[in-house]
């Protein structure tokens, strides 16, 4: 469940980091199958409202849950954008499912009491639902213009590998269970 930056923005859907996570569990040999419910724009209280759907359409044994990144921009309370998260990690647990939550970090302009307050929020929930987390998914992408797209929000395609090895150290696991 995440936003454009799961759902691979302007990039081939073979290219996302999602896909390249699909063909990584297949070369490790591990029974996992990928759904990818990201859509470009996504933010956590709509995929609060789709959870249940998935989770009942596809019944997975994990989770990972990458939004917050389009309610951050948008200045969203961060005590909504909390709600929403907490909502997700209790309803993909009590349907069974382990959880991966995956951190963002925003850009400076929006003052450090919001941004701090933003990316400690994923370590907290993280901690308090005791969730895998990825501390920020972006990691030496972000700041590498050359593996951002125009926008400077998106990731290129050359990025994704980088991305899916910063996921896939806190995904194992949740895959070894």
């Amino acid at each position: 469940m995440g936003d454009s930056l799961s759902a691979g923005y302007r990039l081939r859907a073979s290219e996302s980091w999602v896909a390249l996570l699909e063909k990584r569990l297949a070369t490790e040999h591990l029974p996992h199958r990928v759904v990818n419910a990201s859509i470009s724009g996504e933010t956590s209280s709509g995929g609060l409202n789709r959870l249940p759907g998935a989770l009942h359409k596809h019944q997975p044994e994990i989770v990972i849950i990458e939004l917050g990144a389009n309610d951050g921009l948008r200045g969203l309370p961060l005590s909504l954008m909390r709600k929403n998260l907490q909502g997700m990690i209790t309803t993909a647990q009590q349907n069974d499912a382990d959880v991966l939550l995956v951190g963002m970090r925003l850009p400076p302009n929006y003052g450090p009491r919001y941004t701090q307050g933003f990316a400690q929020m994923f370590t907290e929930l993280a901690r308090q639902y005791k969730t895998g987390l990825v501390p920020f998914l972006l990691k030496g992408v972000a700041t590498q213009a050359s593996l951002m797209q125009s926008d400077g929000l998106h990731p290129t395609a050359a990025a994704q590998t980088r991305i899916l090895d910063t996921v896939w150290p806190h995904l194992q696991p949740l895959l070894r269970h």
